[in-house]
């Protein structure tokens, strides 16, 4: 099992679908990963050896900002809209949806379970 900066890598499965289990490299960047390592992205990440997994290493390294420097900028960014005071930083602030989706229906994702509310009951009639 091969092991990116800290991440270990599902042997069984292809090297190119291997390096999206890093958080910021998807399809298209783990093709021109393996492109520039010159190593074939069909080939099972278990048959890598050292020196291509080093070369792997090495250009997501240099290239790319992924993993722990990425989840860090993303929160940065986040706590700076929050700063400001920004539209999208209060909505961040409240775990409600940030991009403009309805809230009414939905949402549930964001939102979290529902938090049920006792409703009025039945006013009766004063005579």
């Amino acid at each position: 099992m091969p092991r990116i900066l800290g991440v270990d890598l599902p042997s069984d499965k292809p090297t190119h679908i291997s390096l999206r289990y890093l958080v910021g490299i998807g399809p298209t960047r783990s093709l021109e990963v393996c492109e520039k390592a010159r190593v074939d992205p069909q080939r099972r990440a278990r048959e890598l050896n050292d020196d291509e997994i080093a070369r792997i290493a090495t250009i997501l390294d240099r290239e790319y900002t992924i993993e722990g420097p990425l989840r860090r900028e993303i929160q940065q960014n986040i706590q700076r809209l929050q700063h400001i005071g920004c539209l999208r930083g209060m909505r961040h602030r409240r775990h409600l949806p940030v991009r403009g989706q309805r809230t009414r229906t939905n949402a549930r994702t964001r939102k979290g379970p529902r938090k049920t509310v006792a409703g009025k009951k039945g006013v009766k009639d004063a005579k």
